[in-house]
């Protein structure tokens, strides 16, 4: 009995380091594009979406003499004005401006995906909301204990 748990675990140890190593060379391989190069400094584009001004869409990464094309996405919200490579950290929105019906909050960088350049703060704006967040009285649950 000892000697098949001692096979059993052999044999599992031999089987993650095997699958370990496939994932390994399939990276190696993906990692440059076409050609499987060895560059270490690409620089990547903006992310340009396929159709229109946001949605799926891909970016350009060149390295010494070499191009690849990698997928990406494009926000289709107000974050499309910034990019979807600059990552921010925003505070809570502010107070209604009554002469321009907005309200504001700002952000700052947290990360900045491929190596863009993206600005350090950033303000963004949004209408204000007209409706009103008290619940209705005497509509709901008539059903209640009546």
């Amino acid at each position: 009995m000892r000697g098949l748990f001692s096979t059993l675990i052999v044999v599992l140890l031999a089987l993650m380091i095997v699958t370990t190593e496939a994932g390994k060379n399939k990276k190696e391989k993906n990692k440059g594009g076409k050609g499987g190069s060895d560059c270490a400094e690409w620089r990547f584009g903006s992310c340009v979406a396929n159709n229109g001004d946001c949605g799926a869409g891909t970016r350009e990464g060149t390295c010494s003499e070499q191009t690849k094309k990698v997928k990406c996405r494009v926000p289709c919200n107000w974050k499309k004005d910034f990019g979807a490579d600059c990552k921010y950290k925003f505070g809570n929105w502010g107070e209604c401006d009554a002469t321009t019906s907005t309200k504001s909050r700002s952000g700052t960088l947290v990360k900045a995906l491929f190596s863009v350049d993206c600005q350090q703060t950033i303000s963004v704006s949004k209408p204000c909301t007209t409706k009103i967040k008290n619940k209705p009285k005497g509509k709901k649950g008539k059903g209640k204990g009546n």
